[in-house]
């Protein structure tokens, strides 16, 4: 009945969504429509540095290794958004280490795409597969992210980009929108995404992913800049909330991982769809948080 209820205050918001949430020590889960394929946007920033990473550890990579970034599209600099070397007016020079930080701590698409140069989409779909990880499709760098109708109008046009995204959607995931069609986009569920957030933090030795790839990885999701989402309702001084963000038009995301003093450890996954053409939305934000927070508290208390 309370996962009813809160299926039923996503749709009075506007929302719909896909939430997982899991026990990552017992495997224990309550979910909202969690293998419906989303979208996914810079979500796939995660998947991307654990590849990079382990490169870095097999000795493929140097992570000291400096890469030419920027500068970014004048015509976007000045236009809200993420932080990042795609605001720079100036190319630097960046040691792939940092980009790691700038792309999953401040999410940077810049630099992001700078780590696919060196790890493309392909390799780091084959490297979940060979971690065990199914339902994550990466299939384009995350700058074709800053191609969508919204770039193209004026800020203050940006609800008709928003409208666009809402009504050109089919019925088997098809999109007038690039970047929202689940045939040509990067896309995972959230059961996926907790698939992923598991193998992270598994016990050394539990998982295919190594202990010190998992380690930097879950060093720079607890570093995320982006506290506006699930942070305010699982985030406190008892609880550390490790995150990583994507946002793509009207969809907003949020995957990550609470860890609370008294030993408990829960994946939780929000990915959701605004029927509202609007580009900010407080209360969607906040929505979302709710009722992945009231995901959590329904399994906390068994």
């Amino acid at each position: 009945m309370r996962v009813r209820r809160l299926r039923t205050r996503l749709h009075e918001a506007g929302l719909s969504g896909s939430f997982l949430v899991r026990d990552l020590r017992t495997g224990q889960q309550v979910a909202i429509g969690p293998e419906e394929r989303y979208a996914v946007a810079s979500l796939v920033k995660v998947p991307l540095a654990m590849a990079v990473l382990e490169r870095v550890a097999t000795g493929v990579i140097d992570p000291a290794r400096r890469l030419r970034v920027g500068p970014g599209d004048p015509a976007l600099a000045d236009r809200p958004g993420p932080p990042g070397t795609g605001r720079f007016r100036h190319a630097v020079d960046v040691a792939v280490e940092d980009l790691l930080y700038l792309a999953v701590s401040l999410s940077d698409s810049t630099a992001a795409d700078a780590l696919f140069g060196l790890v493309p989409p392909p390799e780091v779909g084959a490297h979940l597969a060979a971690i065990g990880i199914e339902g994550i499709e990466v299939r384009h760098p995350v700058g074709d992210l800053n191609a969508t109708p919204a770039e193209r109008l004026d800020a203050a046009e940006g609800h008709l980009a928003h409208r666009l995204a809402i009504g050109t959607g089919t019925a088997d995931g098809g999109h007038a929108v690039a970047q929202l069609d689940l045939t040509r986009a990067s896309t995972a569920t959230a059961t996926a995404l907790a698939d992923l957030l598991e193998v992270l933090w598994a016990p050394a030795g539990a998982s295919r992913v190594r202990p010190e790839v998992a380690l930097r990885v879950r060093t720079l999701l607890g570093l995320n800049v982006m506290r506006q989402r699930l942070a305010t309702e699982l985030a406190s001084d008892a609880a550390r909330w490790s995150s990583k963000t994507g946002t793509l038009l009207n969809e907003r995301h949020e995957a990550g991982v609470v860890e609370h003093d008294d030993g408990g450890v829960l994946a939780v996954v929000a990915l959701t769809r605004s029927r509202v053409p609007a580009v900010v939305q407080p209360v969607a934000e906040a929505e979302m948080a709710a009722v992945a927070r009231g995901l959590h508290d329904v399994l906390r208390a068994g």
